[in-house]
């Protein structure tokens, strides 16, 4: 025959609430139980001293023994006997003669008989205790001798039942168990107060459902590519991610959990967005090699209790983004030098009807011939394709702003002498945003003009821009490449990234980028790029993105 199961409490408190309910009500039960026990002991012990202390001092009382020598020892006795047994709270108290005849007796009846018990060793002159049931029933009783002169004259015997020795232990056991009561009940509440708080931060699941919850959390934590990282109240890291340590570059989760995050040695400005109390949304940060986008949100819940972070790897989206822009603005200068030379169609046809075949072709001929020689120029100069088709782009566009860019004569890079771990992406980054930052910069200026020097040696690659621009204020030379810093007015999308990714790029190839001011004014941006050992990451510099 199969019993049914006893349903029991589904949520983790509610386990926890029964355990700790019958471990309290155990504890409880057993210190009662032990507590009976030794009180019984201490009760009967307590009877032993009481009883032969009574029945010592009867003995030695001179009236009694005077008594004793009196024709009818019961006519004094009694009444004396009777007084003792209310003042010193015992049962019975009992004198008789050496042979164990009764004088006195509770009951009168048994005046007269023999003593039930044994009396051999008062008889001997000696005090004794014993356990014994008599006409009173089963009581705790001391026999005693009376001496005169050292010979044993009458015997004195004082008892306490056992019912009553019970009755004083169940008094206390009575009082014990509401006691034991009291407290078991205030365990209860107790353990029911914080379980019930338990209850509501595990929201009421079960061990299992937690343990699956876990499971959950361990597998989406890892599967996320995503970095996500959890900070206590005081920014210490209580969680990351895989995705997390990779994209910040950080040791493993045991290495991390715990630090605060200004001792992870991450760039500034991106320890700065982690340590701050407001929630930040998309903020764009640098590392020593990637492009993060950084989200902050405070948890919710009174007091801080901390910040959830997420990062978002965009490396190669800014890249993309950055090539494209420079194709926009290929396309750009292809539209307007469509436009120019539809003008310039127009001229030559307009004077081939007119009659003037010699001047149309004289016009014709030294447009191409300008155009040709600024090709000519630039691929003399730099046959490198990636690069040449580069500052062609930029020549034009550099023209559309009212800009000369000029490519020095000391530019000298010939096709094939970059080594693989160089990528075209690298230069075009570097390159591009050097060459549109010094755009800016010189647009606008009296004379405006960007040089652009490009050349390389046995051991490394030089990419140097110059612009007529206003220069670099010396006091903001340490922050020019950082992150979201810009003296230019801001724009939708923000301003600062530019000189940030070349820095970064730089860097991450293993070279230097300097900034000087120019012999006629602007500023001199320089990229020393080595050709063996490029590829291999170098430190941050302290005060970089």
């Amino acid at each position: 025959m199969r019993f049914p199961a006893l349903p029991g409490p589904r949520s983790l408190a509610g386990q926890l609430f029964a355990m700790q309910a019958v471990l309290i009500a155990v504890v409880v039960a057993g210190y009662a139980l032990f507590t009976y026990v030794s009180d019984e002991r201490q009760a009967e012990d307590a009877a032993v001293r009481q009883v032969t202390a009574v029945a010592r001092s009867i003995a030695d009382a001179p009236s009694v023994r005077s008594a004793i020598h009196t024709p009818d020892p019961t006519a004094e006795l009694e009444p004396y006997a009777l007084q003792v047994i209310r003042d010193a709270d015992v049962d019975f108290v009992t004198i008789m003669d050496p042979r164990g005849i009764r004088w006195t007796h509770p009951d009168r009846e048994q005046i007269g008989r023999p003593f039930l018990g044994r009396i051999a060793p008062a008889r001997q002159g000696h005090t004794f205790t014993e356990t014994y049931t008599g006409t009173l029933g089963a009581s705790v009783r001391a026999v005693t001798p009376v001496k005169e002169n050292g010979r044993v004259i009458g015997l004195v015997s004082a008892g306490i039942r056992v019912e009553a020795i019970s009755a004083r232990v169940q008094d206390q056991v009575t009082t014990l168990l509401l006691f034991a009561g009291g407290t078991l009940l205030l365990g209860a509440v107790g353990t029911y107060v914080t379980n019930a708080r338990l209850r509501r931060h595990t929201h009421g699941m079960n061990a299992t459902e937690l343990s699956r919850v876990y499971d959950y959390h361990q597998a989406a934590l890892h599967a996320v590519r995503e970095g996500l990282l959890m900070l206590d109240g005081q920014y210490r890291v209580a969680l990351i991610n895989d995705g997390g340590r990779e994209l910040l570059g950080v040791g493993g989760e045991d290495d991390v959990v715990g630090r605060s995050v200004a001792g992870l040695g991450l760039p500034a400005p991106l320890t700065g967005a982690l340590l701050s109390s407001e929630p930040r949304v998309d903020e764009v940060h640098l590392t020593a090699s990637r492009v993060l986008v950084v989200n902050t949100s405070p948890v919710s819940g009174g007091e801080r209790r901390g910040t959830v972070v997420t990062l978002r790897d965009v490396t190669e989206l800014r890249s993309l983004m950055g090539e494209l822009d420079s194709e926009r603005g290929f396309t750009q200068a292809l539209r307007s030098q469509a436009h120019e030379a539809a003008n310039r169609l127009h001229t030559v046809v307009s004077l081939i009807e007119l009659g003037r075949a010699p001047e149309a072709v004289e016009f014709a001929t030294a447009e191409l011939e300008l155009a040709q020689a600024l090709t000519d120029q630039v691929v003399a100069a730099v046959s490198e394709p990636v690069l040449a088709a580069l500052l062609l782009g930029k020549t034009a566009q550099a023209n559309e702003r009212g800009v000369e860019l000029i490519v020095s004569p000391d530019s000298r890079l010939d096709d094939g002498l970059l080594p693989a771990g160089l990528s075209a992406r690298d230069l075009v980054t570097v390159l591009g945003n050097l060459i549109d930052n010094a755009v800016d910069a010189a647009q606008g200026s009296v004379g405006a003009r960007v040089t652009v020097t490009a050349c390389a040696s046995a051991a490394e690659l030089v990419l140097r821009v110059s612009d007529t621009g206003p220069g670099v204020d010396p006091a903001h030379v340490g922050l020019v490449f950082q992150a979201g810093f810009s003296t230019k007015p801001a724009r939708p999308g923000g301003r600062g990234l530019g000189l940030a990714l070349v820095r970064q790029a730089v860097t991450r190839l293993g070279g230097t980028l300097t900034v000087d001011a120019g012999e006629e004014g602007g500023a001199v941006f320089e990229a020393r790029l080595p050709l063996r050992t490029t590829g291999v990451p170098a430190p941050v510099p302290g005060g970089g993105a």
